[in-house]
């Protein structure tokens, strides 16, 4: 049986993606052939692409952050899950394929009925903006906080759990944006329009108490300086380093998987240094899980159960064939995109998680 995946051929625009048709991977002992229904697309995705991220596996290779599918075989040795049965999974690289083959450990039960798309927001955007509150800024009701980037995948999913936090929520966005997040709790500053520091200050008086900044870089010192006193700036993305979905500085490609990861080091040592007590906090998903696997299986489960009670509501920007990759990217690397970008099977017809 043969079947389609997408691959990086070279580090780059979004022309450095191929489709290709190959033969089906067979599952090796302790693993599950998953036939993947959905598969999110992501600005670390992008960042692969480019070579930029910590992650960067070297060419050719597969990216796709997270999925969710139906188990499909079992290797030797497996237990405890049958095929049919709805899986989620957080692969880091490898979910933009028809079927994916992973070891059992890394599955996590689905409940029946909910929408493959929605279910696959909550693994790596749900994950992501629900351990930010609740581990590494451990948020209590009634603090304020500000979300950049609060219309995108993580921002509205921080906006939607922090809403059932009770927490007094700011976020940057453009103008287009501003309703959507009104309507999901949030007070909207217009980062174009506005020094988004000098407006939380009129705002708030002193500040808010945490900044979930995805942008990194300088914005981070831009960040600090929007809390109050014994505030902390929670920082988990790198997107500072791309403009229109391909590298900032506009030099061609290569792997430079850590070129970020120094001006982090500079900032946390600072936030601890320098008056005011002011902490920066890195924060990873990919670390966390694979230093507490259980803290992460945990908590997706109590997010889908969220979903499952109605709590939650993950924003699909738009749906694409898997062979329309190329596309999704062009689509989120220009910026403006409300909710997430998922690669379905059957395209945007997918209503159901079984396809």
């Amino acid at each position: 049986m043969r079947h389609t995946r997408i691959i990086v051929t070279h580090y780059g625009g979004p022309d450095a993606l191929q489709v290709v048709e190959e033969e089906c991977p067979e599952p090796k002992d302790g693993e599950v052939r998953v036939r993947v229904l959905a598969a999110g697309v992501s600005l670390p995705d992008l960042m692969m692409r480019e070579g930029i991220h910590p992650e960067t596996p070297p060419l050719p290779f597969t990216p796709g952050w997270d999925l969710v599918g139906v188990v499909d075989r079992l290797g030797a040795g497996i237990s405890g899950i049958e095929p049919g049965q709805i899986v989620a999974a957080l692969p880091i690289s490898g979910a933009y394929a028809e079927f994916v083959c992973l070891p059992r450990r890394e599955l996590v039960p689905v409940p029946p009925g909910l929408d493959a798309a929605e279910a696959v927001s909550l693994v790596l955007n749900y994950v992501t903006a629900y351990q930010m509150l609740h581990r590494s800024a451990r948020v209590i009701p009634g603090q304020r906080v500000l979300i950049d980037g609060a219309a995108g995948g993580v921002g509205s999913a921080l906006l939607q759990l922090g809403r059932l936090a009770m927490l007094k929520m700011y976020g940057t966005c453009s103008s287009k944006k501003a309703s959507a997040v009104s309507d999901l709790g949030g007070i909207p500053i217009d980062y174009r329009q506005f020094d988004f520091v000098k407006e939380i200050h009129r705002l708030t008086g002193e500040g808010v108490d945490v900044v979930f900044d995805g942008i990194g870089g300088t914005h981070i010192w831009r960040s600090r300086k929007a809390l109050c006193l014994g505030g902390r700036v929670v920082a988990y993305g790198l997107t500072s380093s791309l403009r229109g979905g391909q590298l900032a500085s506009g030099r061609p490609g290569r792997r430079h998987r850590f070129r970020g990861i120094a001006i982090f080091g500079l900032y946390i040592a600072g936030g601890w240094l320098l008056p005011g007590r002011k902490r920066v906090v890195p924060y990873s998903i990919q670390w966390l899980k694979r230093l507490r696997p259980a803290l992460f299986r945990q908590d997706l489960i109590a997010l889908f159960d969220l979903l499952q009670q109605q709590k939650i509501k993950p924003l699909i920007a738009q749906r694409f064939p898997l062979a329309e990759a190329r596309h999704a990217h062009e689509l989120l690397g220009k910026g403006g995109v409300t909710g997430k970008i998922v690669l379905v099977r059957n395209g945007p017809s997918l209503e159901s998680g079984v396809a």
